[in-house]
């Protein structure tokens, strides 16, 4: 499913997290400058905004090296869950983001200010196009390393578009003489960076709770151990999620009345077949049980 070696992957995360933190103080100098020269409020709060975005892509970059550390005897599934911790980490910085922007907007809704130069409009196009660009770039890395955190990060970049079209239509806006305009989509924005943070939330609480993947790999699994010469049925599948891999513990049936030694090399290839088939799985557990037997199988287990 997903065939990439380990070298590889880093070093793609790293390509992923360098370019969110590159982009993004980029982002945040120049919306602070052209903020400050047109006199738009938004945009400085966007530079604000901006940084934390640079604060999250690093905390993600963290967490994905954590998560790349091998077992060891406390941890001895790895690391991989330190992914998905940052992932909620990336949901409270969303949070705050929110609650920036509903401040921001109950301000202008109660405070006459001068309109905006043109110039911040134009600095909120740049951004759109830069924003789109990285979380598209910064998305699809995530999804092919399959990492928690770098998707997350992915998902709190777009909220950045949103905000960059909100600046837009506020200066607009303010010139037209709606200046309830501004506020109004600040509101909507908001309401859209609270919905990312619950997807994100929830993703991530998943991973950590162990929940299956996907129903795909479900189906994989057992395949791919029913192929095992001697193995005659199968029960029991649960798979543990960790970051972007997985292990699995399932129990196959096989002949009552096999010796130990055929019944343990079976485990074995039982064990071996999954993890070459089904990449995102890096540890089986395989219980053995005789034919007919299950439900004095399960009691045992």
């Amino acid at each position: 499913m997903f065939n990439l070696e380990e070298s590889e992957r880093i070093r793609l995360g790293k390509r992923a997290a360098f370019a969110g933190i590159g982009g993004n103080v980029l982002l945040t100098s120049l919306n602070f400058l052209v903020g400050i020269s047109s006199g738009s409020v938004a945009l400085v709060a966007e530079a604000a905004h901006t940084l934390s975005d640079v604060l999250t892509s690093v905390i993600t970059y963290i967490g994905f090296r954590i998560g790349q550390r091998p077992p060891d005897r406390q941890h001895p599934y790895g690391h991989g869950r330190a992914e998905a911790l940052v992932g909620l980490v990336v949901v409270v910085f969303l949070g705050i983001i929110s609650y920036e922007i509903l401040s921001e907007a109950y301000r202008k809704l109660f405070l006459e200010l001068a309109p905006p130069d043109y110039t911040a409009a134009l600095m909120a196009g740049f951004g759109i196009i830069a924003n789109i660009a990285m979380t598209t770039y910064i998305r699809r890395i995530g999804e092919r390393i399959n990492s928690p955190a770098i998707v997350a990060d992915a998902q709190h970049q777009k909220v950045d578009i949103f905000s960059c079209i909100a600046i837009m239509l506020g200066v607009a806006g303010s010139h037209l003489g709606f200046r309830f305009l501004d506020p109004l989509v600040a509101v909507i924005i908001a309401v859209l960076v609270l919905k990312t943070a619950f997807d994100v939330g929830r993703e991530n609480v998943n991973n950590i709770l162990g929940a299956v993947p996907s129903p795909e790999i479900m189906e994989d699994i057992e395949k791919s151990a029913m192929s095992v010469d001697g193995v005659k049925g199968l029960h029991e599948v649960r798979i543990n999620h960790f970051g972007p891999y997985a292990s699995v513990d399932l129990h196959i049936e096989v002949d009552g009345d096999m010796m130990l030694r055929d019944a343990h090399r079976i485990a074995h290839d039982v064990e071996r077949r999954v993890i070459e088939d089904i990449d995102i799985i890096k540890m089986v557990n395989v219980h053995v049980c005789p034919v007919g037997e299950k439900s004095r199988c399960l009691e045992w287990s």
